[in-house]
């Protein structure tokens, strides 16, 4: 790691450096290390992090103050919303939204027991009866499928508990659906955004406003909704306990989320 690492071209400024949340930041059950904390302070010290989730903003603006970005940006919901941080205090600069309606229709007809989410520009979760989860930030307001279909979106959440992930990749491959798939614990889980848009369209953004080389960019994350941000960034980092496909998509592995990887990362970039 620290050979690759090494290959940052040299140059005035501080690098980039892009980090996933769950599994990079916090393990599974949501603790962060005080190594971590640590870690991630010095970093933003020193360098510009974003941190880059596909959590809503409501679930990303902790970490962003576990981290201690006073300053920067943040990228949520997976590339379609940025935050600007100043002084400590966020607000949303961009969004991405989409017209998830004919996805929605298609996705009904292969997976009818599935629970579906919308997430609004605003941050507001509208989801069908009984679909909660802590990555929203918030509590979903309940809707009908057929007024979900009506509304505008900056992120699709589909979950379907009942079956494993490989049924549900057969599923989402019949419907032609396109968007991000994971797994969380033994059940599935999808993640759609409008067409184009990934945490790596959204840092990419970042990265030209601030004028930093590509080459000075490192990105750290584990999961199928990274592997844009591994292949965008001057160096990509993947979790130790990643899945192969996502470790494929990056130039280096550093150990698990369990033994404090990312941690590993920060320091071999300490100025």
């Amino acid at each position: 790691m620290a050979a690759a690492l090494e290959e940052i071209p040299a140059g005035d400024g501080p690098l980039l450096i892009g980090l996933d949340v769950d599994g990079t930041l916090v393990d599974h059950d949501g603790d962060m290390t005080d190594a971590m904390r640590e870690a991630l302070r010095r970093a933003a010290d020193e360098h510009e992090v974003v941190i880059a989730t596909g959590r809503s903003v409501g679930a990303t603006v902790p970490i962003v103050k576990a981290a201690g970005v006073q300053h920067g940006f943040a990228v949520c919901s997976n590339g379609a919303v940025t935050l600007g941080i100043e002084n400590g205090e966020h607000r949303v600069i961009a969004t991405r939204s989409f017209q998830p309606g004919q996805a929605l229709a298609t996705l009904r007809e292969v997976a009818p027991d599935a629970h579906y989410a919308v997430e609004m520009a605003d941050g507001t979760f509208h989801a069908t009866p009984g679909f909660q989860d802590a990555s929203f930030g918030v509590r979903a307001i309940e809707n009908d499928i057929e007024e979900l279909m009506q509304l505008e979106a900056v992120r699709v959440v589909v979950h379907v508990p009942d079956l494993s992930p490989q049924e549900f990749s057969r599923v989402v491959a019949e419907s032609g659906v396109q968007g991000v798939e994971y797994a969380i614990g033994w059940t599935a889980w999808l993640d759609m955004a409008a067409p184009g848009i990934s945490k790596a369209s959204a840092l990419e953004e970042i990265r030209a406003e601030l004028g930093i080389d590509r080459a000075r960019t490192v990105t750290v994350g584990d999961g199928f909704n990274d592997t844009e941000m591994l292949q965008w960034a001057g160096v990509g980092v993947a979790m130790g306990q990643a899945p192969q496909g996502v470790k494929d998509s990056a130039d280096v592995v550093t150990a698990s989320v369990y033994d404090d990887g990312t941690v590993m990362v920060l320091d071999a970039l300490r100025a």
